[in-house]
């Protein structure tokens, strides 16, 4: 009955968007700056190490610091683009790229301790690659959190037996971990045309979130906490779905059931500072657990940013997600 009240709350607030001036929701004629002490904390921003591909936009350091000032943000988590391909490659190949943009990633927070975090990558599915990658993220460039794509590119999602030697070690070290999607191999042809980004990214994302849940790396490995971004992908609207069809088995890794498992997450809004995803989420996940984060590069901040005041979100509410919350995960940022 809570769930059912605060989803008509939130999606009564959220509908004074719906009747916003023309150009003022979906348009990017404005610009909305934060105004929050000490600037938003967006944790899911992109940067490109150099040799790898950017995205549909081109990318500077100097583009990152001054969309950050236009926009109000005090601090980006830097993670690796999407190139999932290269990354994930399984050969030497990956575990040479990874380092080289481990390493540039860290000569950027060293230079801007203040502006930028590090997500550190791993060569995935090198899992040896993988575990040498972890230790040198944390023990050399003291790294903020890891970043995984939300499978492998081998056919194989986080839950898997095995990636076990990992979510072992992450565990030990009290890690945050920060899932971003990719398309599976498997799966090219369900989009029907449409680009991989636009469905297939936050569907796997949904399989990422399962798979961890559903096999017990979270039973198993509770000191390892979990960032997702897209706002889960389709989790908060298929929550219910998931619940009423947990699979044999998987019951024992869910003490205080799925709900209690899926809540503990950390939820960015990347493309989901819309009415109708805004208020799935404040239904669904509390208010603790919903982060800033923008998907800078490959989207312009400002389709994020621009929505917020249409939102009408709670004041209080507002401060948390923009920079509150992920203070709490990153309390070196604490303003």
């Amino acid at each position: 009955m809570r769930d059912r009240r605060t989803f008509l709350k939130s999606l009564a607030a959220a509908g004074t968007a719906l009747v916003a001036p023309p150009g003022s929701l979906f348009g990017q004629q404005r610009v909305n700056r934060i105004d929050v002490p000490g600037g938003a904390i967006d944790v899911h921003h992109h940067f490109v190490p150099p040799g790898h591909r950017a995205g549909p936009r081109p990318w500077s350091v100097q583009a990152s610091l001054d969309q950050m000032e236009q926009f109000g943000i005090g601090v980006a988590l830097l993670s690796m683009t999407q190139n999932g391909d290269l990354l994930y490659d399984g050969t030497e190949k990956g575990r040479t790229e990874v380092r080289r943009g481990n390493d540039y990633g860290a000569e950027l927070v060293q230079k801007y301790p203040k502006q930028f975090g590090q997500m550190g990558g791993v060569p995935l599915p090198d899992l040896d690659g993988s575990l040498r990658e972890i230790e040198y993220a944390y023990d050399t460039l003291k790294v903020d959190a890891i970043g995984l794509y939300s499978n492998d590119n081998q056919g194989r999602w986080p839950g898997d037996p095995y990636f076990e030697p990992m979510w072992q070690e992450l565990n030990r070290r009290n890690a945050i971990v920060y899932m971003h999607p990719l398309a599976p191999p498997c799966c090219g042809n369900l989009s029907y045309g449409a680009p991989a980004s636009m469905l297939e990214y936050d569907f796997d994302l949904t399989r990422g979130v399962a798979s961890i849940v559903l096999n017990g790396v979270m039973f198993r490995y509770p000191n390892i906490r979990f960032i997702t971004v897209h706002s889960g992908g389709t989790v908060p609207m298929l929550a219910g779905r998931m619940k009423d069809r947990v699979p044999a088995g998987a019951e024992q890794y869910l003490p205080n059931g799925l709900y209690a498992e899926l809540r503990k997450w950390y939820y960015d809004i990347a493309h989901a500072s819309f009415p109708w995803p805004m208020a799935a989420m404040r239904a669904f996940m509390p208010e603790t657990q919903i982060l800033f984060g923008t998907d800078y590069s490959p989207e312009p901040i400002e389709s994020t940013v621009n929505e917020l005041p249409g939102l009408s979100l709670p004041k209080e509410f507002e401060q948390m997600m923009l920079r509150g919350n992920a203070e709490r995960l990153f309390p070196r940022f604490k303003a």
